[in-house]
């Protein structure tokens, strides 16, 4: 009966083959599918949640918020490090340093030049004059008198140029300008620093009562929500079918795949000692057979023909060597060596070598 050995139903597929794929088919059309299905709805809506909700509320809430928050710091910070500074150098420091030059001026102008130019023109010419005169006339009756006109002048003098100059300059500018410096800034803190402060206190607790607080409960209450409603469910969700995934499908398909592995291992175990013993029946046991009672009877006989041969040669060599030579049959030294089988020599005495002119001399 002829053995058919048509290819099965399946496309050349074994059973093993049918046992792994009907329960991997299963687990995929029952788990995947639906996880698949699952994860394409959660990132969809949260496409939708980032287009119709964050995206939206990021354009109109969130970045007019910053914008307008950003705009109330820089004008704060203007207004308390920048504006005083500039009002200050301004209004104050550039006009009474104007003041004092021009006062300066004047008195030079006005004080100083001419006291000058009288004093040179109506004292020290007339002194010197008066000096020069009174050392060439009578030096001797009139030195105590000049000497106390001159102290006097030199006091006058002193007085008038070291002393009332800086007097009248405290007495009539230093003092009412500094009057004037802390009117003015008893005024500006009265009526000016003190509306800003009290305005910028009340601007700093309006935008945190209005704006920052409503803001930061509607942050805080969004992140709770967030989380509450969404992140929760959605780890929750995660870490259930994480659990469901390890315990309903990797858990049984590993558990498959190493029964797959087993049963596999097992098949090629009888496989390998199958085709083992079909190659020791069909070629070991034959080839064994064939060498123990064919190759090594043969061997053995043609070892015995190669010896029964060799040793024919030889005599033959020998007995020709006697007809030519007429010496006695014996082996070259060259010949003498171990036979095929044998363990000893021939002999150990090298044959003499007599050449024919010799034994024929």
């Amino acid at each position: 009966m002829e053995t058919d050995k048509r290819p099965p139903a399946g496309g050349g597929d074994g059973c093993l083959v049918g046992v792994i794929r009907i329960p991997v088919k299963i687990v995929a059309v029952l788990v995947v599918l639906p996880v698949r299905v699952v994860w394409e709805l959660l990132v969809a809506g949260g496409r939708a949640v980032h287009r119709h909700v964050l995206g939206p509320l990021y354009v109109h809430v969130v970045e007019p918020l910053l914008r307008t928050l950003g705009w109330l710091l820089t004008t704060l910070l203007k207004l308390v490090f920048v504006w005083p500074w500039v009002g200050l150098w301004r209004y104050v420091l550039v006009p009474v340093g104007q003041g004092l030059a021009w006062v300066w001026r004047g008195l030079y102008d006005q004080v100083l030049a001419p006291a000058g130019r009288i004093l040179t023109a109506y004292v020290f010419r007339p002194l010197g004059a008066a000096l020069a005169w009174a050392g060439r006339g009578g030096m001797r009756y009139l030195l105590a008198p000049l000497g106390k006109g001159v102290g006097w002048v030199v006091r006058a003098l002193a007085m008038l140029l070291f002393v009332w100059p800086w007097v009248g300059l405290w007495r009539y500018v230093l003092v009412p300008v500094g009057r004037g410096l802390a009117w003015l800034a008893a005024a500006a803190y009265r009526y000016v620093l003190t509306p800003v402060g009290h305005g910028l206190a009340w601007l700093a607790v309006a935008a945190y009562r209005y704006l920052l607080r409503p803001v930061g409960l509607g942050l805080a209450w969004l992140v709770v929500a967030l989380y509450r409603y969404l992140l929760r469910p959605v780890g929750l969700g995660l870490a259930w079918l994480a659990v469901a995934l390890y315990t309903y499908v990797l858990t049984p398909l590993g558990q498959v795949l190493l029964w797959a592995w087993h049963v596999a291992g097992r098949i090629a175990g009888w496989l390998w000692r199958g085709l083992k013993r079909v190659g020791w029946i069909l070629v070991g046991w034959p080839a064994s057979r064939v060498y123990r009672h064919v190759l090594t009877p043969a061997g053995h006989a043609v070892r015995e023909v190669w010896r029964t041969g060799r040793a024919a040669v030889r005599e033959a060599r020998a007995a020709v060597r006697q007809a030519l030579f007429g010496t006695p049959p014996v082996e070259p030294a060259r010949s003498r060596a171990r036979t095929l089988g044998s363990t000893t020599a021939a002999g150990n005495t090298p044959a003499p070598e007599i050449s024919l002119h010799e034994r024929q001399g």
